[in-house]
């Protein structure tokens, strides 16, 4: 079973997000709004699917990282989140409450050695735009 089939994003605590968010597209160009930036890419996988990764700065005291450690977390996208968990379990790997639904997608939180928490996410599930035969 393949288990991470790419980055969804990137997370980070920071001290001043609106200005970290205004420095970095003054500087790098990156446009972001309060949620961050999102850098759309074609999945080469599967012609003509959108995918798109989140770059997101957080408030320090943020608690959206807890109970991790770290300053940062990342987001990795996979492929079917239930049968994943089910073999994190296994491995007994720790796992921070359970899967959350919402329109853009299935999310579960785990704990990595290091006391990192790392966000899983199975996007929704895209259908590649239907292609229209010409009408003679």
């Amino acid at each position: 079973m393949k288990r991470v089939t790419g980055l969804g994003g990137v997370f980070f605590k920071c001290k001043n997000p609106e200005h970290l968010r205004r420095w970095y597209r003054e500087h790098l160009g990156i446009k972001s709004d309060q949620h961050g930036a999102t850098f759309q890419w074609l999945d080469p996988g599967r012609p003509g699917t959108k995918g798109h990764t989140i770059w997101a700065p957080f408030p320090s005291k943020t608690r959206y990282f807890s109970p991790g450690r770290g300053s940062f977390m990342l987001n990795y996208r996979v492929k079917n989140l239930k049968a994943l968990l089910a073999a994190l379990r296994k491995e007994r790997v720790r796992i921070v409450g359970k899967i959350e639904e919402y329109e853009y997608g299935k999310f579960v939180w785990i704990m990595d050695p290091e006391g990192n928490k790392v966000e899983l996410w199975e996007p929704p599930r895209q259908r590649p735009p239907s292609k229209r035969r010409k009408q003679a």
